[in-house]
């Protein structure tokens, strides 16, 4: 059978539910369509034969008869897994399946590699992750994950441009990392013989655009870190970052529990979640706190950035933490026990505020004390969901904190940032008091989608590759 060009679809599967549900069992419509899928089920019974049609909304049955329905041998011998498409009249059979009796079928694509009992759902990871063109026809949980996360991006985009955001797209090819800490891939451009750097955050190139006059703006795209793999990282994930003139992080935290609580409601419903077996309420207002107080309350002694580094790091020792770094000041130390002992244990939405200025190089600082920094990072369920700040808005303090990172790197410190200096020209044109913040768009989807493993709500996670 040749393989048409085109098909003409006139109904899918749940459009034929919606208009036709009313009919009787045993009795025919009036009216002929055209559906399109792939057949899941071919159940040939002498001269007549039942098959599943599933597309992409749904599934209806196909309801062949070797009277009525063209080259009926040739549709019973369909393999499980071929694409056909198929023209007939809907009926309601007299055991009340709603149906398309076909007149005409066309083979649309032939299935070659044979789906076997994959059909009854695949639950091998690796075979699910890898080939996710099987995993998504047998296991219908990973379709709907995937519909939620395409839904929970199109929402953020609808919300950040009726608060007034503007869309823009900057650089994947970086000539310096920043904008985070963190590890880059390096690639290397032929005609320029330079080398270059997939980007780990578009937050430098988003505040030069606030420069420019561009006062607020949005980026939703793929970053990139060469790190390590876990069920909540993956190397390269998706963020929006979003940047706002005239704003602080006070004002930054207000905006984005109007902004998630509302995309978790076009998506859900609710702003109530249940996430792994715990109820999670995204509505405003959020919990706040400082990462002092936090610390101080878990471990039962007041600390700051101000406490003794000694203190400190006999503090972190004895929370089972890493060995504090000689290069490591009280800033970093606090920062660390922060991650050893509190941020596991935050379920509900909490920001927890004032972070050292040692961690925090972009981060404009507290204007109570220059210690810290006016930043804040969103916990949701044990992990991070949101990072925001008032932004640094002066070019010698600036300078100074990467020259800083810029020694910590030059000492081993593979994931300090670079000096920029075309940053910091464009700094000394004058930056607003602005307030930005980067949401993990890959980790609010895992929480809409009650999904344990951010691979789950990436159509192509990253796996190592199959020897040759």
């Amino acid at each position: 059978m040749e393989i048409p060009y085109t098909f003409d679809r006139t109904a899918t599967a749940a459009e034929i539910v919606e208009r036709f549900g009313s009919l009787a069992d045993g009795e025919e419509s009036d009216q002929v369509v055209s559906v399109a899928g792939r057949l899941m089920l071919n159940r040939p019974q002498g001269k007549l034969a039942f098959a599943t049609l599933r597309d992409s909304s749904g599934e209806v049955q196909l309801f062949a008869l070797a009277r009525v329905t063209a080259e009926f041998e040739a549709f019973t011998k369909c393999s499980l897994g071929d694409w056909v498409g198929a023209t007939g009249i809907v009926v309601r059979t007299k055991r009340g399946e709603l149906s398309v009796k076909i007149t005409s079928w066309v083979l649309l694509a032939e299935a070659r590699r044979g789906f076997g009992d994959k059909w009854h759902g695949v639950s091998d990871i690796e075979t699910r992750y890898r080939q996710r063109e099987v995993d998504l026809w047998a296991n219908e949980e990973s379709r709907v994950r995937l519909r939620r996360r395409s839904e929970v991006v199109r929402s953020l985009r609808t919300r950040l441009w009726d608060m007034g955001f503007e869309e823009v797209e900057t650089p994947i090819l970086n000539p310096i990392p920043g904008g985070a800490a963190a590890r880059p891939f390096v690639t290397h451009h032929n005609a320029l013989d330079a080398d270059f750097y997939l980007r780990i955050a578009p937050e430098l190139y988003l505040k030069r655009l606030v420069v420019g006059g561009f006062e607020r703006v949005f980026e939703l795209g793929r970053l990139f870190r060469n790190e390590g793999i876990s069920p909540r990282h993956n190397p390269e994930f998706t963020t929006v970052e979003a940047y706002a003139a005239y704003m602080d992080y006070l004002g930054m935290m207000e905006l984005l529990e109007d902004l998630v609580a509302g995309v978790v409601t076009d998506v859900t419903g609710s702003t109530t979640l249940t996430y792994q077996g715990e109820v999670i309420e995204m509505a405003a207002p959020w919990r706040r706190a400082s990462m002092a107080s936090l610390v101080s309350t878990a471990i039962g002694t007041e600390v700051s950035v101000h406490t003794d580094r000694a203190v400190l790091a006999g503090l972190l020792t004895e929370a089972g933490g890493p060995v504090a770094d000689a290069s490591w000041g009280s800033g970093k130390i606090l920062a660390e026990l922060f991650e050893q002992t509190v941020e596991h244990t935050l379920i509900q939405p909490t920001f927890v505020t004032d972070h050292p200025a040692e961690t925090s190089p972009l981060a404009r600082r507290h204007r109570d004390d220059p210690e810290l920094t006016e930043r804040f990072e969103t916990i949701v369920v044990g992990r991070e969901l949101i990072n925001g700040f008032s932004e640094l808005t002066d070019p010698d303090d600036q300078r100074a904190r990467f020259e800083a990172q810029a020694a910590a790197h030059a000492a081993g410190d593979d994931e300090a940032m670079r000096l920029d200096e075309e940053f910091l020209r464009a700094l000394e044109h004058g930056l607003p008091p602005t307030a930005g913040m980067g949401l993990g768009v890959d980790r609010l989807a895992m929480l809409v989608c009650d999904a344990a493993n951010i691979r789950e709500v990436i159509a192509f996670p990253t796996l190592k590759p199959l020897s040759s």
